[in-house]
């Protein structure tokens, strides 16, 4: 009788531990209604990592549909997934680390020589931020060339950059060309 009290009191222990840490038995995991690239993990050492790299636009959102339900306490339901990274158990990480490669227009490009020749004829003066600006410009234009893609991170810190009030760049005639340009391409 001692032996089946302490077989019951054990596994009484075990069970309010795994509920405790999130492992009861059909509870927590991940529920995902359209999953089109990234990567899930979801168990006790779970890691997930998309070091993808996408080309072009991102995949057109999937229509409105509610999530689907969380399976169980501590779960997690997600609608639409076109990238990222997710993870749910007890040692989750998740990293995203993709890349997304855009085709840079002939207009973008246009505007970013225009401005490098008017940053050119400019006098610097400490803190403008015009050589800062004008090496991303130039970084932009050099990833470009090559590919004729350029990192969307790169373009949204070259906007953000452009329209900041930061740098002197406010009075350059080509500002509102480059940073119409980068806006139609990370839209």
């Amino acid at each position: 009788m001692t032996d089946d009290r302490h077989r019951n009191d054990r596994q009484h222990e075990r069970e309010e531990d795994e509920e405790r840490h999130g492992n009861a038995p059909g509870g927590g995991g991940i529920s995902i209604g359209s999953l089109s690239g990234g990567a899930v993990a979801q168990g006790d050492g779970a890691q997930a990592e998309d070091r993808s790299e996408r080309v072009g636009e991102r995949p057109a959102a999937a229509a409105a549909t509610p999530p689907p339900q969380a399976p169980g306490r501590g779960g997690m339901a997600v609608g639409s997934m076109s990238g990222g990274a997710l993870a749910q158990g007890r040692d989750a990480r998740a990293v995203d680390a993709s890349r997304q490669l855009l085709t840079v227009t002939p207009e973008l490009l246009a505007a970013v020589r225009e401005m490098r020749m008017e940053l050119s004829h400019r006098v610097r003066t400490p803190g403008d931020g015009l050589d800062e600006v004008d090496g991303e410009l130039a970084e932009l234009q050099a990833e470009a060339g090559l590919t004729g893609q350029a990192r969307r991170t790169r373009l949204t810190r070259l906007r953000t950059l452009l329209t900041s009030g930061a740098t002197a760049v406010g009075g350059l005639a080509s500002l509102a060309a480059v940073v119409e340009a980068i806006s139609r391409l990370v839209a």
